[in-house]
């Protein structure tokens, strides 16, 4: 292994080990990880949001045990990863030690630190993206059809693990029509590559068919709470924003692939970045979506600021870096949450940062921390208030009541805490966990996690004789805080037939059987 390669690991290497160091145990999972923890559990070839990708690697968390080190463990070695094929790019375009030094400064000083720090689909979209491009420039530069194939197993893969890896693949193709390679149209090799992606997707194809595609009803659920609120100034915005401090990298990345005559060859990478980011403007996405178009840009801004470089002052040299580390060291807690939430929060007072749009969370409010931070919060102590009012009834009541949760986050958290708590299965109906939902019940008590006491119209709470709220759990940095714990006794004779049947009409619409 030659010096370059080796530096190329070892930079790897501390990229996985680098958010394990800086972030204190105080955090706990994020709310969505606990529900794709779960998944885990009920492995199947789709979900109600995501494909099947995520929870087999959950599932392989869970053989270990599950515990905060494994959830951490695949955003962390994906994210390595993707650093190695960009830096594995650098060096074929003749990239050395310079660029390859000036590549790993994004994924640690940029947005890209979080994005491989959380179990979300998020950091193998923007892996498969990676390995998208990367398959296409070897492809290019190699002209051996065995990268085809290799972006048709990418291509597949990665629509098995997030349903946007369609929009890079699209606007990878429309950027190979409009560029000097428009000939890998005529090659047969793309459309058995095209065969293959489609194999490896079929399986969640026919299971979104099955289940009349919830994907759909997802999607129109987050354009109706999320995306409508997307405008394109905003977006524009979060992508400088996301990667400000080495904006001076993928910025030369874009223009020499567009503008340069040395960089037409690869022409179809700088085209592609304009087709996804129209895209997603026009589809009102959210900012991060694109962050999987970036870092073939980075590889090619590091090979060009390293030649730029050769022949000009140290200050020229190193001044952008200086900039790139200061800025990057400054907005720092804005990327992890590397302190306590009092600490991060005076710092953000202090510094001025708290009037950026970092503050600004799904509810249009701007808060004290950033919406992610606040939800790696509270969830054990929720689980184990919710474990003492449960353990608190008798053997006889406990068998006969069921704990019911509004929000899947809140199912998925006390599911993960259940044993430590003292609980049994925890339900929901919403995201995929309807699709676990039982569909007999016989129960008396309802324990149920809700900010508000269900309404006079909601009728399934109106068959108790009895409603009393055992606990209120109140932290200001939790995202949700002000959640009640709130136990339903002696449930009449119709209960459980209007349980069922509201499930059963809510299965019904997704085929659930």
């Amino acid at each position: 292994m030659n010096k370059h390669k080796r530096l190329i690991y070892i930079l790897a290497l501390f990229k996985f080990i680098l958010p394990f160091l800086l972030v204190p145990s105080f955090y706990q999972a994020h709310r969505d990880e606990y529900l794709y923890m779960i998944e885990g559990k009920h492995l199947a070839w789709g979900f109600m949001e995501v494909p099947p990708m995520l929870a087999i690697l959950a599932w392989i968390n869970n053989l270990f045990g599950g515990g905060l080190f494994f959830i951490k463990f695949w955003p962390a070695i994906f994210g390595a990863g993707t650093f190695i094929l960009i830096a594995r790019i650098v060096l074929s375009l003749g990239g050395k030690t310079f660029a390859i030094l000036l590549a790993f400064l994004p994924f640690i000083f940029t947005g890209y630190i979080r994005l491989f720090y959380l179990f979300h689909p998020n950091f193998l979209d923007a892996f498969f993206w990676t390995l998208n491009a990367y398959a296409l420039f070897y492809f290019i530069q190699t002209k051996k059809n065995g990268w085809l194939y290799v972006f048709g197993i990418s291509v597949g893969l990665g629509m098995m693990s997030k349903y946007s890896t369609a929009f890079y693949t699209l606007s990878l193709l429309a950027g190979l029509v409009f560029s000097q390679h428009r000939s890998v149209f005529f090659n047969k090799h793309f459309y058995f590559a095209g065969i293959v992606a489609l194999c490896i997707f079929l399986p969640n194809m026919y299971w979104q068919y099955q289940h009349h595609f919830p994907v759909v009803e997802h999607m129109k659920e987050l354009q109706e709470e999320q995306l409508q609120f997307q405008s394109p100034i905003k977006f524009l915005i979060g992508q400088l924003l996301m990667l400000l401090p080495c904006l001076f990298l993928w910025l030369r990345g874009l223009i020499y692939l567009l503008f340069n005559k040395r960089g037409s060859t690869y022409q179809v990478f700088g085209l592609a970045y304009l087709f996804v980011i129209t895209l997603l403007i026009f589809l009102q996405g959210k900012d991060y979506y694109a962050a999987g178009a970036y870092p073939i840009l980075f590889a090619f801004g590091s090979y060009q600021f390293e030649q730029y470089a050769l022949n000009r002052s140290t200050f020229a040299k190193y001044l952008p870096i200086a900039i790139c580390i200061l800025l990057g060291l400054f907005i720092y807690p804005l990327l992890l949450p590397v302190a306590k939430p009092a600490i991060l929060s005076a710092y953000f007072q202090k510094t001025g940062l708290s009037k950026s749009g970092a503050f600004e969370w799904e509810d249009h409010q701007k808060h004290t921390l950033p919406q992610d931070y606040a939800d790696m919060l509270g969830w054990r102590e929720v689980a184990i208030a919710t474990g003492k009012v449960y353990q608190s009834l008798s053997l006889e009541e406990q068998q006969k009541t069921m704990i019911y949760c509004r929000g899947y986050y809140f199912a998925g958290a006390l599911n993960y805490y259940a044993k430590e708590a003292g609980l049994p299965e925890v339900y929901s109906d919403n995201a995929s966990f309807l699709i676990w939902m039982p569909q007999k019940y016989q129960i008396k008590n309802l324990l149920v996690l809700a900010h508000n006491i269900p309404e006079k119209d909601d009728i399934v709470f109106q068959q108790f004789e009895k409603m009393t709220v055992k606990d209120s759990l109140i932290n200001p940095y939790f995202r949700e805080s002000g959640i009640k714990i709130i136990l339903y006794q002696n449930g009449n004779d119709s209960l459980n037939s209007y349980i069922e049947n509201g499930i059963a009409t809510k299965r019904l619409k997704f085929n659930l059987q």
